[in-house]
């Protein structure tokens, strides 16, 4: 079997957990506990006699307990799959994407939404991993150089018609690519603006938090967030650290994960008003698009962000149609993969509001510069105030790990989507069978003898 006549011969899960809540890596007022965790896939196109050798590697990211339900509904997807064409998965990554999101009866579980919305993603995402390597590009320049009618057609406009249609994406991409000659030579050379959360987990210390603070504005950040929410008075001590600490130029954002109730988000943030905070991330449920709007009007000149936990593309059209949101937070795994977007992007540009991507966990920086470093060179052609999330955390695990430098994403240039783990690591901390969990099994049942 040739390689243009591969098929894809294996469709392999793993639940693979790291223990990061033993250190408090990760823990905020909603998540305190949190174990940084990937259902993740490797679609397999054949052994080395019958293709070319190359892999489709994806995942989402999860904190846990639940990634076994989230690897169990990637599972369910495998009919879908299994004996599908490489050179029509690869030209037509939203083919796949539509037969997967159309499936009616694992649909009835969301729809677009939850779990199952998530292990799309997984899948999706590992499609065009694996477009990006048959294509030699990393996965950004993949797209940056895809033609905006090809673009368009990647793109599932259900839903979200009536405030983007085609037409106008088309428009987008095609006024987006003016220029862009000079901004992959500019991406190249300085990268992509970051920002950075590792100073600011809710149970660090204080002296933790300065020490990380100041190292973050030595590294070249000019913006960190702290996590809030859980303790007004223990709040108002950070802040002030922080501030201190970094002084009156670097940017502070602060990020409730969902702990409040619209009337206590507003009183909350006015409350952390005096240290300038530039964003609220997550003030209120990711669902409540007219809470939002409230908190946003009352807030200003604080800005609103929220996208993480968003599920979909027409929750992100409410938010931009209400006017609640000034800042859009992507994440490259929570949606149903690049293609849905795609689409958030192109309804970002439509409506001129800034993206800064949600990331850290366990290879969400990895995946999320590929979507900014598109949108940059190919559609909003601007990185002002526009930063992407680091979290210095896991990134050893994969093979072509992010680059940071003086507070900048440096462009992969690795063929591929940057997602593929290192066998070292899913051999070890896949649960409960890796090398690590069964070494913490045995200290655990020795220790309770």
């Amino acid at each position: 079997m040739s390689s243009s006549a591969a098929r894809i011969t294996a469709v392999d899960t793993y639940d693979i957990r790291f223990p990061t809540s033993r250190e408090l890596d990760g823990s905020d007022a909603m998540n305190p506990d949190p174990d940084y965790s990937a259902a993740y896939v490797v679609l397999r196109t054949g052994d080395d006699d019958t293709a070319d050798g190359l892999e489709g590697h994806g995942f989402t990211f999860t904190i846990g307990r639940g990634n076994d339900v989230q690897v169990a509904a990637i599972e369910a997807l495998r009919p879908h799959i299994l004996g599908r064409p490489v050179d029509e998965l690869c030209a037509d990554p939203g083919a796949l994407s539509r037969d997967l999101i159309g499936d009616s009866q694992l649909r009835w579980l969301g729809p677009e939404k939850g779990v199952m919305h998530m292990a799309i993603g997984a899948v999706v995402n590992a499609v065009w991993d694996l477009a990006a390597k048959r294509a030699e590009k990393p996965l950004w320049q993949l797209l940056a150089d895809a033609t905006p009618e090809w673009l368009v057609s990647q793109v599932d406009f259900r839903y979200i018609a009536d405030v983007l249609t085609p037409e106008e994406a088309l428009r987008l991409l095609s006024e987006g690519r003016e220029g862009a000659t000079e901004r992959v030579a500019l991406l190249k050379e300085r990268g992509f603006p970051g920002y950075t959360t590792s100073p600011g987990w809710l149970g660090y210390s204080d002296e933790k938090l300065t020490r990380l603070a100041r190292q973050a504005v030595a590294d070249g950040f000019t913006q960190i967030k702290l996590k809030v929410g859980a303790d007004l008075a223990d709040d108002v001590r950070r802040c002030r650290v922080a501030r201190s600490v970094v002084g009156p130029d670097i940017r502070v954002a602060i990020d409730a994960n969902q702990r409040w109730n619209v009337d206590e988000a507003i009183e909350w943030t006015r409350a952390l008003a005096e240290f300038d905070p530039y964003w609220i991330e997550e003030p209120t449920s990711p669902d409540d698009v007219l809470g939002h709007a409230t908190i946003r009007k009352a807030i200003a000149p604080v800005k609103v962000a929220t996208g993480e936990h968003v599920q979909n593309r027409i929750i992100f059209k409410q938010l931009l149609q209400a006017g609640a949101i000034d800042v859009l937070q992507i994440d490259a795994a929570r949606v149903g993969g690049v293609n849905e977007n795609l689409a958030i992007l192109l309804l970002a540009a439509k409506f001129g509001v800034p993206v800064c991507p949600h990331a850290g966990g366990v290879g969400l920086c990895e995946l999320v510069q590929h979507l900014s470093m598109f949108d940059f060179v190919a559609l909003s052609g601007t990185t002002e105030d526009r930063v992407i999330e680091y979290v210095d955390h896991l990134h050893a695990h994969f093979l072509d790990p992010v680059v940071i430098r003086e507070g900048h994403y440096m462009a992969p240039t690795s063929p591929g989507f940057s997602a593929t783990m290192r066998p070292e690591s899913i051999a070890e901390f896949t649960f409960p069978g890796g090398t690590f969990w069964a070494a913490d099994l045995n200290r655990q049942k020795e220790q309770a003898a």
